[in-house]
């Protein structure tokens, strides 16, 4: 029986920090040597980070690029690596080096590009031409990168159908969305079975900005049966052993695949083939069991995304500290509690700001919620401040009744008060919008808008309840009087969100149709919802632009996160009638 043991390297890459992430991958080559591996892969871009953006545009990093995968390729005596970098000739190509035994042995061009709005990569790349797959051992293996993973007859399939490639590794930086994870395992395994190999998807994890990669690698057999999972959203080398002649047995057992294979070679198309020098083999190693990590449910996987994006860009921009406006409500509570999960209790700071209009209930649940969870806890009331606004603009305002305008006022004092912190001792100041906030454009611009993150910014309110709900049985920090109270921003007497708004669920609903699902508003009124009020909702989505185009990162956790996902004009003239 012939056998491959290969290993896949979850690897949280820092964008840019090519020293790191090149220590990370010697770290990784030595544990992989240590367990026998014969080859190891890395995620795509693993050597600059993902997606570097316009960091490709400068002529010196990448040259250091390429000298830090020198390095790397030094330090793999004894194994094979496959190692996702960026090529430099004449034009940039996301690309792969298979590194054996000390050296370069080949490089493979990414020949599918994304142009998702997390990285249009036809921005900076080219498309490769050519079609490669490596011998080691009487063993032959092709690579793919990203969505070439799944593409019908797409690499992958010329690889196996001309090249003979047994075993194909697909290196990924796959931003995690909310419920994909099932699809894009069935695509793997559906590429894997026609093409008849072992189908070795690596993802990268951490977080990136408003990105989080989950990890969440698979091996996938020749028949498309699922053989490992490695954990998701951690940094982890996963190894398994490969019976080379299920590969052979699958295709003599399929006739389509040897009629698909000479409909290739008459095609025409050519594939080269790169011999890798052997290197002693390791008869005595003990066989390893493939083991497959459990697949969290839905609310415990968007959670940990939340903590890791969150952590991530915490850590990687070098703050120790963060500070949250703590109102009481289930948003802050909810940010709060990813940011002590994320980073710690003692790196997180709460701020009650409380004014006339803020209950007693408010006040006491923003102290409980501090409490709960042992953070550093302040009350800096802002009554007198807003008193001095006030008095300041009476001249002004005179013959004029209170209106949004106070509302906004407290609004942008509490931001002041949160950047005044932030300057003072260095705190990274987490916003608590939520998805639906965002959407309608219910928040203050430079007030509840104002920081340099938010980590629920694409997370709907109703989704945020459920989120709470669940923190609660890891560990009951959120009163109950919290989850259950009805949303207010307590800015003027008698204060509810649906004074301004339709309820949650309803405005979630709209901005799930009109925002991800690209719905118009004629179309959700067919589905049966008032006129009346989805039109003016869309108007509220469509006029909102503006503060969104101001408003801090956050984790994307949805297929149409603003921002990231979704480019409107802020000046235009459509409007749907």
């Amino acid at each position: 029986m012939q056998t491959l043991r290969i290993g896949l390297y979850q690897m949280n890459a820092w964008v840019g920090d090519l020293d790191r992430n090149v220590q990370t991958i010697l770290t990784a080559l030595e544990e992989a040597r240590a367990r026998g591996v014969d080859v190891v892969a890395f995620p795509e871009l693993a050597i600059t980070g993902c997606p570097p953006d316009d960091l490709l545009l400068r002529p010196r990093f990448l040259q250091e690029n390429r000298r830090a995968l020198e390095r790397v390729a030094a330090a793999t005596t004894g194994l094979t690596a496959i190692v996702g970098f960026v090529d430099f000739q004449e034009s940039l190509f996301n690309a792969a080096a298979v590194l054996h035994n000390g050296h370069l042995a080949g490089v493979y061009h990414k020949r599918v590009l994304s142009r998702s709005g997390a990285f249009d990569e036809t921005r900076y790349f080219q498309p490769g031409e050519e079609t490669r797959v490596f011998s080691l051992g009487g063993v032959t293996f092709g690579v793919t990168i990203g969505e070439e993973g799944w593409a019908p007859d797409g690499p992958a399939s010329t690889q196996c159908l001309l090249g003979g490639a047994q075993v194909v590794f697909n290196l990924s930086a796959a931003p995690f969305v909310m419920g994909q994870r099932p699809a894009r395992e069935r695509r793997l395994a559906i590429r894997a079975a026609e093409d008849a190999c072992f189908l070795a998807y690596l993802n990268g994890t951490g977080g990136q900005d408003e990105l989080v990669f989950d990890g969440g690698s698979v091996l996938l057999g020749p028949d498309g049966e699922m053989l490992l999972r490695a954990p998701v959203f951690a940094e982890t080398l996963v190894v398994a052993d490969l019976d080379l002649s299920s590969v052979t047995r699958a295709r003599l057992r399929d006739p389509s695949w040897g009629q698909r294979r000479r409909a290739r070679q008459a095609g025409g198309e050519a594939v080269e083939r790169v011999i890798l020098e052997p290197v002693a083999l390791r008869p005595d190693r003990p066989p390893v069991a493939a083991e497959s990590a459990p697949v969290p449910d839905r609310l415990e996987e968007v959670y940990t995304a939340l903590v890791t994006g969150t952590r991530d860009y915490v850590t990687k921009n070098g703050f120790k500290d963060v500070v949250i406006g703590l109102s009481g409500g289930i948003d802050s509570a909810m940010v709060a509690c990813i940011a002590v999960d994320a980073l710690g209790k003692e790196r997180v700071v709460g701020v009650n700001m409380p004014s006339v209009y803020s209950s007693e209930e408010t006040r006491a649940d923003a102290r409980l919620i501090a409490e709960n969870l042992g953070i550093r806890f302040l009350t800096i009331p802002i009554q007198e401040t807003f008193e001095a606004y006030k008095r300041q603009l009476a001249e002004v305002f005179a013959g004029r009744k209170p209106d949004l305008t106070e509302e906004n006022l407290q609004a942008r004092i509490r931001a002041n008060l949160l950047m005044a912190l932030s300057n003072k001792f260095g705190y990274l100041v987490l916003s608590s919008g939520n998805k639906s906030e965002v959407a309608a454009g219910y928040a203050t611009l430079y007030g509840d808008t104002a920081g340099a993150f938010s980590p629920i910014k694409d997370v709907p309110k109703t989704l945020v309840w459920a989120l709470a709900e669940y923190r609660n049985t890891l560990s009951p920090v959120i009163p109950e009087t919290t989850i259950r109270r009805e949303p207010t921003a307590e800015l003027r007497p008698d204060q509810k969100d649906t004074d301004s708004l339709p309820p949650y669920d309803l405005l979630d609903r709209f901005v799930a149709l009109y925002v991800e699902e690209e719905r118009s508003a004629d179309e959700i009124i067919g589905l049966g919802y008032d006129e009346e009020l989805v039109r003016r909702v869309t108007r509220m989505i469509d006029r909102a632009e503006y503060k969104r185009r101001q408003a801090a990162p956050g984790v994307k956790i949805t297929a149409r996160a603003f921002g990231i996902d979704r480019h409107v004009p802020l000046t235009h003239g459509y409007r749907e009638l």
